[in-house]
């Protein structure tokens, strides 16, 4: 464990992510499915584009001109891994759009020891981490034809996430993050139920649900998988970009563009989840927006009190959402960072309480391997006790965790 002299508190990161190895769905699936489950298959690119907040890459064949990397197939699906995948370590300038091998990445990006020293190295205690392959809610399976296939794909990545990634050789300090399967809420119940019975208390989720084709939450369509998360004290987490869409401006706009306001998705899917009635018929519920920031909360919660004090009575909500949204808020919406002075200026107008930090390993947002420094610089004005609340005291009692701060299924007693 990280001995840095500092007063600065072990960090329990809520936002990380995990680079599954090539094995998980190989080792897992019946024989059967074998060959049309998730594989690695080693190709050149043939054309990869992201512009307009759109993914694009194609896959050369084998032997073929071009720079080879390792690609997910699985059914129609061709996905590479790629420096953004898993870019510490590398230069703000050499992180570039580009396929890349399990050789060529960080090893802590998907191996579990080498994970815990580079946590180490970057004064992290524990860590929450989202999937990269089924996409940062399991959408991937979500769109697959065979949903047979796609439920058992589902199964055997939780099952992976619970009993190795977050399993006894991770002491604790790898904190699961499962996922469901969208298309059927009842099934997506089941398997909420499920994980925490084994002591999992989050769950992954879309921001935005009808940009993946499914029912918005102002529908009763979620309702049996809401209630599975009331019922368990699991946490609906949200990360940027879990609609499969993420915000730009126009076809033809640079990454640059859809980066600045990434934030915008998280706002949309915050109003609505205020607007929705949820938080009052669940009165359980918590939901977090991973990798959103926190410095645009402060207006949008005076907004949606403007709107639901003045036009309620036409606004569609006044028999659904009886408290003002910023009473809502406080109580159940959980806003993550892990660069935002400017909403740390202002954090009496967000909650102290409703703030967790993140260090998004192994992204090329990444604050590694300088998150302490960084949380530091930008929390230095602030009260000590506060300080341990964000970095680690929210995120304790939200997930579950031991008065250490450590995953109580995961072996946390062996260090």
């Amino acid at each position: 464990m990280d001995t840095h002299d500092s007063t600065f508190p072990l960090i329990i990161s809520v936002d990380d992510h995990t680079v599954e190895p090539a094995g998980v769905w190989q080792d897992r699936l019946p024989g059967k499915y074998r060959g049309t489950g998730p594989r690695i298959v080693r190709a050149p690119v043939k054309d990869m584009t992201f512009l307009g907040g759109r993914f694009k890459p194609v896959m050369g064949q084998p032997g073929d001109d071009g720079p080879v990397g390792d690609w997910w197939v699985y059914e129609d699906l061709r996905r590479p891994l790629t420096r953004l995948d898993t870019a510490v370590g590398y230069g703000r300038d050499e992180i570039r759009l580009e396929v890349i091998t399990y050789e060529q990445m960080r090893p802590g990006s998907y191996d579990v020891a080498e994970r815990l020293a580079d946590m180490d190295v970057n004064h992290v205690q524990s860590a929450l981490c989202f999937p990269t392959f089924p996409r940062f809610c399991g959408q991937t399976f979500t769109e697959a034809k065979d949903h047979e296939l796609g439920l058992l794909c589902v199964r055997a990545y939780n099952d992976w996430m619970v009993e190795e990634w977050c399993g006894p050789d991770a002491h604790g300090r790898l904190i699961p993050l499962p996922i469901v399967p969208l298309w059927d809420a009842g099934l997506a119940a089941a398997e909420v139920r499920r994980n925490a019975a084994r002591g999992v208390r989050a769950v992954a989720f879309s921001e935005i649900p009808p940009f993946l084709g499914l029912p918005s939450i102002h529908t009763d369509g979620w309702d049996p998988f809401l209630q599975a998360c009331d019922e368990t004290g699991t946490v609906i987490a949200m990360h940027i970009g879990s609609s499969s869409r993420m915000p730009s401006t126009s076809a033809d706009a640079p990454p640059a563009v859809g980066s600045t306001i990434t934030y915008a998705n998280c706002c949309f899917s915050m109003v609505d989840w205020l607007m929705s009635g949820k938080f009052e018929q669940f009165p359980n519920l918590k939901v977090m927006y991973a990798e959103g920031q926190i410095g645009w909360i402060p207006y949008i919660l005076e907004r949606a009190d403007v709107v639901w004090e003045e036009n309620r009575g036409w606004g569609g909500v006044a028999d659904k959402v009886h408290r003002p949204p910023s009473e809502l808020f406080a109580e159940h919406v959980y806003g993550c960072f892990f660069d935002d002075a400017f909403g740390l200026r202002n954090l009496d107008s967000i909650g102290v309480g409703n703030v967790l930090y993140e260090t998004d390993y192994p992204h090329s947002d990444s604050t590694w391997p300088k998150s302490r420094e960084v949380g530091e610089a930008q929390m230095g004005h602030l009260e000590a006790e506060v300080v341990e609340r964000i970095v680690r005291g929210n995120a304790i009692e939200l997930l579950g965790l031991t008065a250490e701060g450590l995953w109580p299924g995961g072996g946390g007693g062996a260090r």
